[in-house]
């Protein structure tokens, strides 16, 4: 858990992901294209990333625990809540109050 708080106070935008999942893949891309520098954190090239998604899958309440988003330091989500709160127009001001984006 301390490694997951120390990483997402980092940034404005942490993703969680696994170089192998395209749910992960889609959400960094969304992020791309909204002109997010997101910091995508790959759980599977790191030596305790088994670690941190055990600490994810219980914050999440669910396995697999990627991707796992953090935007200003707090948990969002995965790629449903980010594309729930994309499709309700909620994502870019979220962004906007992270520093995420200036636009």
């Amino acid at each position: 858990m301390d490694a997951v708080t120390k990483l997402t106070s980092q940034r404005a935008v942490v993703v969680f992901s696994k170089s192998s999942c395209c749910m992960s893949h889609t959400v960094v891309r969304l992020f791309v294209e909204l002109g997010v520098n997101a910091t995508v954190h790959e759980l599977d090239e790191d030596p305790k990333g088994r670690e941190i998604e055990r600490a994810l899958a219980k914050l999440l309440g669910r396995s697999p625990a990627v991707p796992a988003v953090y935007i200003g330091g707090r948990l969002v989500g995965s790629t449903d809540n980010i594309m729930s709160l994309h499709m309700s127009g909620n994502l870019v001001p979220m962004l906007r109050n992270a520093g995420a984006i200036w636009l």
